[in-house]
C-alpha cells in the first residue's frame, strides 16, 4: 500500500509540474507557439479553464498522498536516529586497563653506540 501511495504522489508531482509549466502567464500568447489563436490550442472553453481545473485537481492529489505518506511513516515506528547509539563524549571515554604497558612513563632507550 505504501509503494502504490509513493507511485501516486510521484505521479502526482510530475503532472502538477507539466501543468504548472503548460499554464499562459498574463498576457501570454499559448496559441502562437502552436499556429492557432490561444482560444482554440485547449477547445472553445480556452486554456485557462481547463488548466486550472487540472491544476486543482492534481493539487489536491498531491496534498492527499503527501498527507497519507507522512501519516503511514509515522505509524511505521521509530526512525533511523531513535535507533542510532548515543555519541560518546570524551569525558566519559573508558579508562586504559590497569594492566597494560604504559610507554609514556618509560624514559626511550638510547640507542647504542657501534665501535
Amino acid at each position: 500500500m505504501y509503494t502504490l501511495i509513493t507511485i501516486i504522489h510521484i505521479l502526482a508531482c510530475l503532472t502538477l509540474i507539466l501543468v504548472v509549466l503548460l499554464q499562459a502567464g498574463k498576457g501570454a500568447n499559448m496559441g502562437a507557439a502552436f499556429g492557432g489563436s490561444s482560444q482554440t490550442v485547449f477547445g472553445s472553453s480556452g486554456a485557462g479553464t481547463f488548466l486550472g481545473k487540472m491544476t486543482a485537481v492534481v493539487a489536491v492529489v498531491f496534498m492527499l498522498t503527501s498527507l497519507t505518506l507522512a501519516y503511514s511513516v509515522g505509524k511505521r515506528g521509530p526512525s533511523l536516529m531513535d535507533r542510532a547509539p548515543a555519541p560518546v563524549s570524551r569525558e566519559a571515554a573508558p579508562a586504559a586497563p590497569a594492566n597494560a604497558p604504559q610507554a609514556a612513563d618509560q624514559p626511550a632507550a638510547a640507542p647504542e653506540a657501534k665501535p
